[in-house]
């Protein structure tokens, strides 16, 4: 029997007692892509999505909460480890990027992030999905000189000796080298007048290849401090990479059709009109535009998290580029095509990597990385951007139309149901009765239970 067949007899009526949910079947070189995989089961999830792997379905065991994370690899990862702390992790659908379908994990404990995600990157998938593309993976060293009376003297000097400060660099890491990486370049900054005296700045372009890439630059930045005093006849400070990756940028961009926003209430021209109008107060306001961002990173983050990436440095990464301009604006751009489709744009510094870290240590993080099926991270950048590029749109849309809270709100009243003790077989009464009330209170939702038993 063919993996396809296998599929389609999973989600039939097997059994009278269980109505598995009907999908569809996309073969894209071995992977599927399931629809309506948010109405079975997690358990069954999680068996659909194994059987795209076949061989690897056991690795895949590794998302699931209970010892996904040894404890005795945990107290490896972070000093004086207690227990472990779960976040839910589920699955977006329907991402098309440069061609190629992904099944998206995302780790988040915020109701309506994935569904929001999957049902934006529907719409996008109508018309071909998303686009990306991304800089080289250029991190970037610092390493602060003081006490230089002469700068100008000093950075000729430094720019003097580049070649053999990038050959002393690259002797650090010579495996990176072997692969095409490696330290490339060196930029020397001036700085006059700071609250501590004139400042050097050396920076180190680093080529990461598939790595983060922190450990790599902080290395090559310590090892050639000293031969940098010795040059500039300073003082060397600091020896640390910036999580400002502006050399290592990734752009998303999607178009939408007009008439994929038209719904009972509002035609597809008022959305995007809607959204339009959104977007430029994000453009022009830091407060509005803190809100925007973030979210942004709804999306983003979520995938970071699961993948074992820095979402601390991508969330440092991305808010100083918002503000490189000297005004703090939004990560994305939107505007409408002469046929008067949406088109959206999302620019932003993204050095996540697939080896070092919790990439290689966490089991979930490799079984998520895997059900991506991301070869380079380059790719696993490029698809980050388009769900933070879906993300801003699912909000931008629900601004423009019913308000943020409607659309939260089903989703919200499963978190205030459970939390006052409404038992699985109550859940769906429970949230069912507050949203038809408008009223998601653990209030509302005590006294439902207390009329239902």
């Amino acid at each position: 029997m063919s993996l396809l067949d296998y599929l389609k007899r999973l989600f039939v009526d097997a059994d009278s007692s269980v109505k598995f949910a009907r999908m569809d079947v996309t073969m894209n070189k071995n992977y599927v892509l399931l629809r309506n995989i948010r109405d079975l089961s997690p358990e069954k999830r999680l068996n659909a999505i194994g059987e795209v792997f076949e061989n690897n379905h056991n690795m895949l065991n590794s998302l699931v909460g209970d010892g996904a994370l040894p404890l005795t690899a945990a107290d490896g990862m972070i000093e004086n480890v207690i227990g472990r702390f779960e976040l839910p992790l589920g699955v977006a659908t329907n991402f098309k990027v440069n061609g190629k379908d992904y099944l998206i994990p995302m780790a988040v404990e915020e109701p309506s992030v994935v569904a929001a995600a999957s049902y934006m990157a529907k719409l996008a998938k109508l018309n071909g999905g998303f686009d990306a593309h991304s800089d080289r993976p250029i991190m970037r060293a610092q390493i602060q000189v003081m006490g230089i009376q002469d700068l100008q003297s000093a950075k000729e000097k430094i720019l003097n000796h580049k070649s053999e400060l990038i050959h002393a660099a690259n002797e650090k890491d010579k495996t990176l080298v072997s692969l095409g990486g490696g330290c490339e370049d060196i930029e020397v900054h001036l700085f006059k007048d700071t609250p501590s005296g004139p400042m050097l700045i050396v920076h180190l372009l680093v080529d990461v290849r598939d790595a983060m890439g922190a450990n790599t630059v902080n290395t090559m930045a310590e090892y050639i401090a000293p031969e940098v005093e010795k040059i500039s006849q300073g003082n060397v400070r600091l020896r640390i990479l910036s999580n400002l990756a502006d050399k290592r940028l990734v752009t998303a961009s999607v178009k939408i059709a007009s008439s994929q926003f038209d719904t009972p209430n509002y035609k597809g021209d008022e959305v995007i009109k809607g959204i339009l109008e959104a977007a430029s107060f994000a453009a022009v306001n830091p407060y509005r535009a803190a809100t925007h961002n973030k979210g942004i990173m709804n999306g983003i983050d979520p995938v970071v998290i699961a993948t074992g990436n820095d979402w601390r440095a991508i969330e440092a990464g991305a808010h100083a580029f918002a503000a490189i301009s000297g005004h703090y604006s939004s990560l994305t751009q939107w505007s409408t095509s002469d046929e008067c489709d949406l088109v959206g744009k999302i620019t932003l510094p993204m050095a996540v990597g697939l080896i070092g870290g919790a990439t290689k240590t966490h089991p979930a993080a490799k079984a998520a990385i895997a059900l991506l099926g991301v070869k380079s991270a380059m790719e696993l950048g490029q698809v980050i951007a388009a769900v933070g590029l879906a993300q801003n749109l699912a909000a931008l849309r629900a601004l423009a139309t019913e308000g943020i809270q409607r659309g939260h709100m089903a989703l919200h009243a499963r978190n205030i149901a459970l939390q006052a003790g409404a038992s699985s077989n109550e859940l769906n009464l429970v949230v069912q009765r507050m949203v038809e009330s408008q009223n998601v209170t653990v209030d509302n939702a005590s006294q439902i239970l207390k009329e239902i038993k």
